[in-house]
């Protein structure tokens, strides 16, 4: 290795292959090499480029794994309020699910960017308003709004964290298209860390079983109930600090499921067909269909945010199009399904919140395969799609606001 270096410092693109060939062998022979060849350019820009790269993990600063420690320990309590408190475990986990981890994070990023404190009062008010709203709002189990309310209360928080991530950066749609790169990132790390503990648990409760303690109980109440809130708040400081572990990996999944995801949805289209299933008659059905459309949007979006910064081949950029085209019509079918029975049966909140979410991602799918359109007749770049959906989330956080808030008090409380 050593000798095929020496003979190719005039060569770069050969170095690079022998580099990528078999990187610990060429570091080892470069170094060797290196005190005779340090006079020359070539050399000294590999010499920086192998000392400069390291495949360690970094941990970060002390105080910020002081953080992480603190924000899971604060999780996990969150998370026993009704062991300490005798809550009624039904009413405090659907309204305050979201608090148990997104206060954390928020309080991360905004640590992290450094946020002045007119922002950080707009996080911790906009959260506490939350707060309040949804434990004070009516204990009526089989009310419509306080579902529909405890759902986009999720998604309100995860907005309130995007403007954490965001933070104040000029370049406001770049940062927000970060933000879905982070969520795929944080989704792959935490399913890591998950599985992880999963395996850890499953072989701790065995061990102690064989020797006739029975700690299950124990364990899930203790353990598990603040190892669950931690995984996404470990998972978040890894990305941060350590964002080539799976900087890789995820576009390789976005890459892969696309088209999967594609063929999966024609193959499903032409199914629907012969089941004699229909969502305009089958309330379920037409649930399932929406849960169906805001996953496949999530994946085009996350596709376009892996890659908005690099060249994508023609093929890829023509399945994100179908895929979006496959999504506008299923999009189609479950809203003329919502309007059908709203025109036989009325108005009621989950059918009105419906019809919101359907009308803005259509009008978002719309926008994005304009600009995939344009990508392909060479008359713009992939970057512009990500501006399309980065500069249409805003409009998802008014959406949030209007079903979390308004509606109980449009639909009277339902």
């Amino acid at each position: 290795m050593q000798n095929e270096i020496l003979s190719n410092l005039d060569n770069p693109g050969q170095l690079e292959r022998l580099y990528r060939a078999d990187k610990s062998a060429f570091k080892r022979a470069f170094k060797a090499a290196y005190p005779a060849i340090q006079d020359q350019k070539l050399a000294g820009f590999w010499y920086e480029r192998l000392n400069g790269a390291t495949d360690e993990i970094s941990w970060g600063s002390r105080r910020e794994l002081v953080f992480v420690l603190i924000a899971s320990l604060v999780a996990g309590l969150i998370a026993k309020l009704p062991t300490f408190f005798s809550i009624d475990p039904e009413f405090f986990y659907p309204r305050n699910l979201g608090f148990i981890l997104f206060p954390a994070l928020s309080a991360y990023f905004a640590w992290k960017n450094n946020l002045p404190m007119g922002k950080i009062a707009f996080i911790v008010g906009t959260m506490l308003a939350g707060l309040l709203f949804i434990n004070l709002f009516p204990d009526i189990r089989t009310s419509d709004t306080l579902t529909l309310s405890c759902v986009h209360l999720l998604l309100f928080l995860w907005c309130v964290l995007g403007f954490a991530f965001v933070g104040g950066a000029t370049n406001a749609d770049e940062k927000r298209l970060g933000f879905l790169k982070y969520n795929g990132d944080l989704a792959v790390m935490t399913a890591l860390i998950v599985i992880a503990g999963g395996i850890m648990t499953a072989m701790t409760i065995g061990l102690f079983e064989l020797i006739g303690f029975q700690i299950a109980d124990f364990y899930f109440q203790n353990v598990v109930i603040f190892g669950l809130p931690a995984a996404p708040i470990v998972g978040t400081y890894l990305t941060q600090t350590n964002p080539q572990l799976v900087g890789k990996v995820s576009p390789v999944i976005a890459k892969l499921f696309s088209p999967l995801v594609l063929v999966m949805l024609v193959v499903y289209l032409v199914a629907i067909v012969y089941s004699g299933k229909d969502p305009y008659n089958d309330r379920e059905f037409l649930l399932i269909f929406n849960a169906l459309l805001i996953g496949v949007m999530a994946i085009i979006f996350f596709s376009v945010a892996e890659t908005a910064k690099t060249t994508k081949s023609q093929a890829e950029i023509w399945v994100l199009l179908l895929l979006s085209i496959i999504t506008m019509l299923v999009n189609c079918i479950a809203l003329s399904a919502i309007l059908f029975r709203i025109s036989e049966w009325g108005i009621t909140p989950n059918r009105a919140a419906v019809l919101g979410s359907n009308v803005l991602i259509l009008f978002n799918l719309l926008l994005v395969g304009v600009q995939l359109l344009r990508v392909l007749s060479k008359k713009t770049s992939l970057a512009e799609v990500g501006k399309a959906i980065a500069t249409y989330l805003p409009l998802y956080f008014v959406w949030t606001i209007l079903v979390t808030f308004l509606f109980p008090f449009l639909f009277g409380f339902k």
